[in-house]
């Protein structure tokens, strides 16, 4: 299993950034996979997650109506769209699954497989 981040970079208070992860040898259909962040000297905070069976989606309080998380089934492909991004929405962000079920965002623990990080700067 791989996954595989791309899309960080440097971006303006207001701007836009859209990240993506794509998942080798493990499949998104069933499972539940999310987006986290972390800066350092912080534990790694849960931002989204998407179900795929029932297309449920769920977000952290500071991104909600900010971030978009979706995904690409046949593609196995996994997205971030994040719009309005504030200087506190610099960390790097994760790629993350292999939860059995999404109930909310969920912690780091509840999940199996994460990608190598992509990071996000806004200034």
């Amino acid at each position: 299993v791989q996954l595989v981040e791309s899309g960080g970079g440097s971006v303006q208070a207001g701007g836009s950034l859209t990240l993506s992860c794509v998942a080798t040898g493990y499949p998104y259909n069933g499972y539940c996979v999310g987006w986290f962040r972390q800066v350092p000297g912080k534990e790694r905070e849960g931002v989204a997650a998407i179900y795929r069976d029932d297309g449920s989606t769920y977000y952290a309080d500071s991104v909600k109506g900010r971030f978009t998380i979706s995904k690409d089934n046949g593609r196995n492909i996994l997205y971030l769209q994040m719009n309005n991004l504030k200087p506190d929405d610099t960390a790097m962000y994760y790629c993350a699954a292999g939860r059995p079920l999404c109930r909310g965002v969920g912690t780091r623990y509840e999940y199996a497989f994460w990608g190598q990080g992509t990071q996000v700067t806004v200034s």
